[in-house]
């Protein structure tokens, strides 16, 4: 059985699966199932990894940490210890980050239908940088004029690069709600020059997520200094920023890559000398360079615990293990068919003998966290183990069926602490009124 293991997050010499030096089993005595357990020192490395090889293998820059993988302040006061930023996509990621004493000149605003609301905000809060669709450009220009104030943007462009990842997770196709074609981007540069209000700092790229290969981006990074020249040329427009996004893959399953901390490294070393590479060709001036790593930072200092329930086996057809948990606390399987891995955290140390599919306890047929994963004979009352559920669990989590979203425990040296209380059934009828 595959395990993209590191020291911490083993099997102890009880058997038990362990992260951040934490028994499984003793966290879920101490806060119950399902709950959501993060690894401090993976994600503090992971965080390191991009500050450090960025600075070594470029120079000026900064990576920044992708709000919509887990949003919550506790992490927010992790990551700025790097001297990472932020980028965020909703006034609500905002004000969390705000909160996580996050600096807003460190913070990058994304998305492709930003309310006024939301970038009245952002502006009154001193958010560093916009990032801007094509369309929006009439609509930031006019709200900073009735502020008052002048704002740094990006344009977000696509490359046309295909991304060998989930078509709803490739987002620099020509058939894109993100951003601008490359080969229509030269005139929204020359509208935006024209604005009073708004500064044109250069140029942003998202290819998509979950890539593994490092083709696409260098093959992206190539189309867009070729587009950065054609602008110097015949607008004298000067890029001072680039930043190029992210989307580096984790490992979840069989198949993917086991990626260390120097593949990480590794990564950031060659997008470096891509961007170097083209500097040099182009003879352009050298850029700022911003990476959004994105879920490489979080996702697998993640897992999830839950506690087995019923287990029906239909003879010759299906054996189902039930958990206490399900779509509520991670919809990606019934959005994208996402694969895991998992294990029995009690009995981490016996081998699988049987394949079964992980049943949530929502009341839909689809309702599943993973399929033929490979398992001991599983019983009432196990402790089932998702690997890889840092990113976009907790932050996707929901109240469907009036299903409490978990709490948020980040473990480091064998301490753990509650960063995310768990949610009440009173908190989900908080808002509710009486007829």
């Amino acid at each position: 059985m595959q395990m993209n293991y590191r020291e911490t997050l083993k099997v102890n010499n009880s058997g038990n699966l362990e992260i951040g030096g934490a028994d499984c089993t003793n966290l879920v005595k101490q806060y119950g199932t399902p709950l959501y357990v993060l690894d401090e020192k993976h994600i503090s490395d992971m965080c390191a990894v991009y500050a450090n090889s960025l600075k070594e293998y470029y120079g000026s820059g900064k990576a920044l940490y992708a709000s919509k993988a887990l949003c919550c302040k506790a992490i927010y006061s992790i990551v700025r210890k790097y001297g990472l930023g932020a980028d965020v996509v909703s006034g609500g990621e905002l004000f969390t980050a705000l909160a996580g004493k996050m600096d807003a000149k460190d913070i990058y605003f994304h998305g492709n239908n930003k309310t006024e609301q939301e970038i009245i905000y952002a502006l009154e809060s001193g958010v560093g940088t916009i990032v801007l669709n094509g369309e929006e450009v009439d609509f930031l220009n006019d709200i900073c004029g009735r502020l008052g104030k002048k704002c740094d943007v990006l344009l977000r462009v696509n490359p046309g690069v295909e991304a060998h990842t989930h078509h709803y997770i490739q987002t620099a196709k020509t058939d894109s709600k993100f951003g601008v074609s490359v080969s229509d981007a030269a005139d929204i540069v020359s509208d935006i020059m024209q604005k009073e209000n708004l500064n044109l700092k250069g140029f942003h790229c998202h290819i998509g997520s979950q890539i593994f290969e490092i083709k696409p981006f260098l093959v992206a990074i190539d189309i867009l200094f070729k587009f950065i020249d054609e602008v110097k040329r015949s607008l004298g427009f000067i890029t001072k920023e680039l930043n190029l996004g992210g989307g580096y893959g984790i490992w979840y399953a069989e198949g993917d890559k086991a990626a260390s901390l120097d593949d990480y490294k590794d990564f950031v070393k060659q997008i470096s000398d891509c961007v170097k590479q083209n500097i040099e060709k182009y003879n352009v001036e050298k850029p700022y360079l911003v990476l959004e790593p994105g879920r490489s930072i979080i996702g697998e200092g993640g897992i999830t615990l839950y506690t087995v329930g019923g287990v029906k086996d239909i003879k010759g057809i299906k054996k189902y293990v039930s958990i206490d948990g399900g779509m509520t606390d991670n919809p990606r399987y019934i959005l994208y068919q996402a694969k895991y891995s998992a294990l029995l955290a009690n009995r981490a140390d016996e081998m699988p003998s049987e394949t079964v599919s992980i049943a949530g306890k929502c009341c839909e047929s689809g309702d599943l966290i993973a399929e033929n994963i490979k398992l001991p004979p599983a019983k009432r009352g196990d402790i089932l183990a998702v690997f890889s559920t840092g990113a976009y669990n907790y932050s996707m989590a929901s109240n469907y069926n009036r299903n409490a979203v978990p709490p948020v425990v980040l473990c480091k040296d064998g301490n753990s602490r509650l960063i995310v209380k768990p949610q009440s059934y009173k908190d989900m009828a908080r808002n509710d009124l009486d007829y």
